[in-house]
């Protein structure tokens, strides 16, 4: 196996850590949001994208003789378990949720476009398929919360006046 192609493995390995990671924050938020309808649609259709986004990677793993990697999953559903619990308390949890998953999108996408270079460079033409529908689902999850943010601001806003959370 050459340099490139080690490489490309490895780093496979880190985005399926990260989709463990993804899913984990997914299942965590949509679980808690109640009286948001839109936002909780969207994050359980993402939940399904992502879970199939780590099965792309996890077969193609295995096709290039690799697999994943079992402690960098852990270590990422860990993570992401935190991460998704990280606003329990917040009385803007919705918010900073939103922010954090953003954040996380534009992550997984700048990792997804340097797999794509990684698998060009490779000569692997199915990774870079794998990498490049990977990429089109978080770009368009990233381009959702970002048209969606202000609208769930505002209506965080008229909640808060009103005294409700984002669960009741």
């Amino acid at each position: 196996m050459t340099n490139s192609k080690e490489r490309l493995v490895q780093w496979m390995r880190d985005a399926h850590a990260m989709e463990k990671q993804a899913e984990r924050i997914l299942e965590t938020e949509a679980g808690r949001i109640e009286n948001y309808p839109e936002l909780k649609a969207q994050l359980e259709r993402h939940l399904d994208e992502t879970r199939q986004q780590a099965e792309r990677l996890s077969k193609r793993l295995e096709q290039l003789g690799g697999g994943t990697s079992t402690t960098k999953d852990v270590l990422g559903k860990m993570m992401g378990f935190a991460q998704g619990l990280s606003g329990l308390f917040a009385g803007d949890e919705v918010l900073k949720a939103s922010l954090a998953n953003c954040t996380f999108e534009h992550m997984e996408i700048a990792s997804y476009k340097m797999l794509i270079a990684a698998a060009e460079e490779a000569g692997d033409p199915e990774s870079k398929r794998v990498c490049e529908q990977n990429l089109r689902e978080e770009e368009a999850m990233a381009r959702w919360l970002g048209d969606h943010l202000g609208s769930m601001t505002r209506q965080f806003l008229v909640r808060e006046a009103s005294r409700a959370t984002a669960k009741h």
